[in-house]
């Protein structure tokens, strides 16, 4: 069983995707299915393990998915594809280490965890049938059985490692005399930043500063290749607004589309979820208990959304005070739905047991099953079909250019521009790395400018606006800037420097007036800072916002209250502070501490430990030839590789 940590980390829904429970800690991923491999490395390989591969169409499936899921957006794929590479790459890894160390999972050891995250298919303790089974598992995961079952054996193995690997550990007294003190003693601080980037508006380099700088600096002032490019676009927006849709033409989209509109009885539901997922007899007890505490304080006006942030146990609704949406019959457990869709909106239900735990529910809204009318959609409907309609037009009048230019790409873009009314320009000179938003800032039209001949035509190119040929009218060769060209760079840099050195003089001058004695507001207001006054924070904690760390801050808690510490540096900003107030960990709160203080070590050492495991793992594989990596493909994805 996973810990709470590790379900947290996975981020699942608890009625929704109860599934991912049984992938282990790191097993983030869905199973995918992998082709017979011939001994030979594939072009579209990205890792090698023993007789196994990772290809750049099983990372891609994964991002499909996790895109699908609203788990990832396209802008982050560079970063999840990585990530998504170093998991599979894992999964493989403890494949080939299990068959080493003739390490596997039983047929009993599976069905039992089946029996213990989808008791519904077991009637008493016969099984309901296959039928039953692969629905439940289709309804719940979206997973067919073999996937299903694959997903869980692999759970299971890692599983086996993580114990392995951490069954050994323990915590001595004097790491938890440490931990008690990374928790207990805490710090109240009297602090102001100093960010270079709030002091650059107020420099202003003369002419001769300028000009020094450049001199200074003049060979790193190179102006790359430019490119002056005409162009001839087929808008879409422009086509989309000469567009009229009938109703009729409406009409037709929705009794094609009726079904779309069919909206099925739903509730709309909020929870508070205590889980009792492996768990004793007696731990279900306590947590009924706290469960109908919390109950008692929901029906006397507690506002629910703060309850279930506080005590839910659902980490996927816990930040959205416990909103699960909308959910239809035949989503949930059968005893949640029961009782979700027999509440009126308002009502709080008393306490439900399913299989997850004890729920308490609240229904925010509810409706019952109908079609929506044509009147309520139709607005809906006109700008997809616009769209569509404007794409077709401009895919067909794409497809003539393509034509022309194909017969000679030397024909006039004038000319082409008032044959087909395209709208046409000129770009600014533009370098590799400008953003050309004009053109729908697409990377396949950043290429083809970069890679045509002066006069020739390009095919037509879709971006974000549209199809666009384009002509390239001017090369501007890579050269040594002159001040005139660089100069808005020259004071850039000059701002950047000024105001680093001005910050580190403000947090020296600060730490100054302070030793002098001076008072910490008036001496931070004194030279444009925002004094700011900080909780009582521990070791393991955070100034607010996330500015510093207390391992950051650890010198902090060597010094009395009153004391000032040296101006610490945070990358390009400064802190400086004072200890407003000290406060030293009461002895006798450590008995009270100690299960807590041992479990939270504990899972320290053992995550530790584990991707020390891992890291040793990948290591070993590397040196033995078992591992090879082509990272460079995940260039497909975006920028990393």
């Amino acid at each position: 069983m996973a810990g709470a940590k590790d379900k947290s980390k996975l981020g699942y829904r608890i009625l929704l995707g109860a599934v991912v429970l049984v992938l282990g800690g790191s097993m983030l991923l869905y199973l995918v299915p992998q082709t017979p491999d011939t001994g030979q490395v594939s072009t579209d390989t990205l890792a090698k393990i023993g007789d196994e591969t990772v290809t750049v169409a099983d990372v891609r499936l994964q991002l499909d998915q996790m895109e699908q899921r609203n788990q990832a957006s396209k802008i982050m794929e560079p970063f999840y594809a990585q990530r998504i590479l170093t998991e599979l790459v894992f999964q493989k890894e403890i494949e080939y280490e299990a068959k080493r160390l003739g390490i596997g999972v039983s047929d009993e050891e599976r069905a039992n965890r089946i029996r213990q995250y989808l008791p519904t298919v077991f009637n008493g303790g016969a099984f309901v049938g296959m039928d039953r089974y692969s629905a439940e598992v289709q309804q719940r995961f979206q997973l067919t059985v073999p996937v299903f079952e694959e997903l869980i054996r692999q759970g299971l193995l890692e599983e086996k490692f993580r114990k392995l690997v951490t069954d050994g550990i323990s915590v001595g007294p004097e790491e938890l005399q440490e931990e008690f003190r990374n928790k207990n003693e805490k710090v109240t601080l009297d602090y102001a930043m100093i960010k270079p980037e709030d002091l650059e508006a107020k420099i202003t380099p003369d002419d001769a500063e300028i000009k020094a700088a450049y001199e200074k600096n003049k060979s790193s002032y190179q102006v790359p290749e430019k490119r002056v490019v005409r162009y001839a676009l087929v808008d879409v927006n422009q086509i989309r607004q000469s567009i009229q849709i009938s109703d009729d033409q409406l009409k037709i989209q929705y009794q094609q589309n009726i079904q779309q509109y069919m909206v099925p009885n739903r509730v709309h539901v909020e929870h508070i979820l205590l889980m009792t997922v492996g768990k004793t007899d007696a731990e279900v007890d306590e947590i009924k208990k706290t469960a109908e505490d919390v109950l008692k304080q929901a029906k006397k006006g507690t506002k629910f959304e703060d309850l279930a942030k506080k005590y839910t146990e659902d980490p996927g609704t816990k930040d959205k005070g416990g909103d699960l949406g909308w959910i239809i019959q035949g989503q949930t457990v059968p005893e949640f739905e029961k009782t979700a869709f027999s509440l009126a909106p308002g009502q709080i239900s008393d306490l439900v047991r399913t299989q997850y735990g004890f729920h308490i529910i609240k229904v925010l809204e509810k409706e019952t099953a109908h079609t929506k009318s044509f009147d309520e959609v139709k607005e809906s409907l006109r700008a997809p079909l616009m769209l569509s309609e404007a794409d077709k037009r401009a895919s067909g009048t794409a497809d003539q250019l393509s034509a022309v230019i194909r017969q000679s790409n030397k024909v006039s873009l004038d000319d082409l521009a008032k044959q087909y009314h395209l709208t046409s320009g000129e770009t600014r000179p533009i370098s590799a790395t400008d953003p050309l938003i004009e053109l729908g800032n697409s990377k396949d039209v950043k290429d083809e400018i970069f890679r045509l001949r002066v006069g020739d035509l390009s095919l037509p190119i879709r971006t974000d606006r549209g199809y666009v040929v384009l002509s390239v009218k001017q090369v501007l060769a890579e050269h040594l800037g002159s001040l005139d060209e660089v100069r808005e760079k020259v004071i850039s840099d000059l701002k950047r420097q000024k105001s680093t050195e001005l910050a580190r003089s403000k947090a020296d001058d600060l730490v100054k007036r302070l030793k002098a004695g001076e008072k910490f507001d008036a001496s931070a207001k004194a030279l444009g800072l925002e004094p700011k006054t900080s909780e009582p924070i521990p070791r393991s904690g955070t100034l607010s916002g996330g500015v510093a760390s207390g391992k950051q801050l650890a010198a902090a808690f060597n010094l009395k209250a009153g004391d000032v510490g040296a101006p610490l540096s945070l990358g390009q900003n400064w802190l400086v502070y004072r200890v407003a107030e000290k406060q030293e960990p009461n002895p006798a709160d450590f008995d009270k501490q100690k299960k807590e203080l041992t479990e939270e070590a504990l899972q320290n050492k053992r995550s530790l430990a584990y991707e020390a495991f891992r890291t040793s793992l990948d290591t070993r594989l590397k040196q033995e030839g078992k591992l090879k990596l082509m990272p460079d493909k995940l260039k497909s994805f975006g920028s990393l590789g």
